[in-house]
């Protein structure tokens, strides 16, 4: 009886972060992303796990559960605090309520275009940002590494967007976050905050008129086929961040630790390269889906001026941050 009252926590201890073999001791790494294999968040980290597998001579390996199978990203997210999960790929929204530093890049419009955002994220600004992640306390959380999700754009089925008033009366899906919400809002159209899975139907029933997002979710998710407007107001452009459960994190050597921000840094710049390839794929389903209208938008300055209130509201507190932001060349 005391055998089994040893036993059963130490199987509990080794769920935390997987399962280890008695043959080869190997720990198994647990990570998660919203998006199926072949998308390049997932196939970064997949990368990444291979790299690992290798450096420790198969003392650690990744598995990775992808599309939503552990759930979304604010699930996966908790699940990364616990130490249930090894590490997951979310986006700033669910970050930003426990590190707030990081809602800066939610800004409508923050960054001056993609080379201008990859240029922030790749120097002190990122790394600072990163860094705040894992200082901060109640996070328990190691910020790894920075993920391209390139530019969000208004798609919709009524008609095409050229100014901020060709929104109006149209309800477009928002991630549920009151800046996204009172951004939409204020470009004139009517911010409907809603979860991912649930875009698709939304739209085809007329709960909402579109949504928005980047080219490669707007083809994966096959919104592409309810909603035939794609106008790049290019809006939001918000980086994803990679982040490490603190509790593994104090499991790992120093040199271990070392080699996964290593390796956290290599998988930013691969899936970017990714990340390209996914776009330039997406774009070319775009333009040959039959009734698909591509909408080109070259003066962004009404939309820009537009959501003026969103900076009132929420930008004062970042202001330093902004300057250094705009300070990137």
């Amino acid at each position: 009886m005391e055998m089994r009252k040893l036993f059963v926590p130490a199987i509990a201890a080794a769920m935390m972060v997987g399962s280890a073999s008695t043959a080869s001791a190997q720990t198994v790494l647990k990570a998660s992303d919203v998006h199926p294999f072949g998308y390049p968040t997932v196939e970064a980290v997949v990368s990444l796990g291979k790299k690992l597998e290798a450096a420790t001579n198969g003392k650690y390996k990744i598995q990775m559960f992808p599309a939503m199978q552990l759930g979304g990203e604010k699930e996966a997210l908790e699940q990364v605090q616990l130490g249930a999960l090894a590490m997951t790929r979310v986006s700033v929204g669910p970050v930003g309520p426990i590190v707030d530093e990081v809602n800066v890049f939610n800004l409508p419009f923050v960054f001056r275009d993609e080379e201008h955002m990859r240029k922030v994220i790749d120097g002190d600004i990122g790394t600072e940002l990163l860094d705040k992640i894992t200082a901060d306390p109640k996070a328990n959380l190691i910020g790894l590494a920075w993920m391209d999700a390139g530019t969000r754009s208004v798609f919709n089925k009524v008609r095409p967007i050229n100014k901020p008033e060709d929104l109006k009366g149209l309800k477009i899906r928002m991630m549920g976050n009151p800046l996204y919400v009172d951004t939409m809002n204020s470009l004139g159209g009517t911010g409907v905050a809603m979860g991912m899975p649930e875009v698709y139907n939304g739209i085809a029933t007329g709960v909402v008129e579109g949504a928005e997002n980047n080219e490669p979710s707007y083809v994966s998710f096959n919104l592409i086929s309810v909603a035939k407007y794609y106008s790049f107001t290019q809006h939001l452009m918000i980086p994803e961040i990679l982040v490490f459960s603190k509790k593994v994190w104090n499991t790992l050597t120093p040199d271990e630790q070392a080699l996964m921000k290593k390796l956290g840094r290599e998988a930013q710049m691969e899936e970017r390269v990714l990340w390209d390839k996914k776009v330039t794929e997406a774009m070319e389903k775009m333009k040959s889906t039959p009734g698909v209208e591509i909408n080109y938008i070259t003066d962004k300055a009404p939309f820009q001026a537009a959501v003026k209130p969103v900076w009132d509201k929420y930008g004062a507190k970042y202001a330093k941050m902004i300057e250094r932001i705009n300070a990137v060349k």
